[in-house]
């Protein structure tokens, strides 16, 4: 891979997974909750730390990866202040900050630990698993909000562009089995989430619609 392509692919990887990052802040902030799943909250947290702070990554992408923190800080934020809200059991609404952090310490002695066996330093095999993980959890937190709350197209559509520029990376330079099978997944859910969205959309603009007609009709 030449030195240029590699670059476009980096800056394009950067730039895309910051505007969702940027996107699911105010969204967030729009809607008064939180835009990311509490698992995956967790898994970026632990992984921007790891490789910020204990193993760093070399420049530049050690300042994106910082940057990449300082955004999942304010989500964080989000997520204490609205978080709770989110849920309707009794139960899970007083154990939520002692699941939230156990799931933390979880999430970051599993990617650390991971990355030492694996002899990991920079954190791809973390990284691409836990992006998989959060494919499928945005899913799981559409369907069970049953609106788009906290979540919009675009963040999912930038999301996804994020994820064909870091695949290509380690595609084209490496070739990683395990990698290539992470990301196929990943764009298989991605694909699958912006349907899912577009047609809650849809659903959304039907009810207006017809809310609409029949104001119309009764007056």
């Amino acid at each position: 891979m030449s030195d240029t392509l590699l670059l476009i692919l980096e800056i394009g990887t950067a730039l895309f997974w910051s505007l969702t990052y940027i996107l699911i802040i105010f969204k967030g902030f729009q809607d008064k909750t939180y835009g990311m799943p509490m698992l995956a909250l967790c898994a970026n947290l632990s992984w921007e730390f790891i490789f910020s702070f204990i193993w760093p990554l070399e420049l530049p992408r050690l300042y994106i990866t910082i940057i990449w923190f300082s955004l999942d800080l304010i989500i964080l934020l989000q997520f204490l202040l609205f978080g709770k809200l989110d849920f309707k059991n009794k139960f899970y609404r007083k154990l939520f900050y002692p699941i939230f952090f156990l799931l933390l310490l979880i999430s970051f002695f599993t990617i650390l630990f991971i990355s030492y066996e694996f002899d990991d330093y920079i954190g791809k095999y973390a990284a691409f698993g836990q992006n998989l993980l959060m494919s499928i959890l945005f899913i799981t937190m559409l369907i069970r909000r049953n609106s788009t709350s906290g979540q919009s197209i675009y963040i999912a559509i930038f999301k996804l562009i994020g994820t064909l520029f870091a695949s290509s990376i380690f595609y084209l330079n490496q070739g990683s089995i395990l990698i290539t099978f992470f990301s196929i997944a990943t764009l298989f859910f991605d694909i699958a989430y912006i349907i899912l969205l577009a047609a809650q959309y849809t659903d959304l603009d039907m009810r207006i619609l017809n809310s609409l007609k029949f104001n119309i009709k009764r007056n």
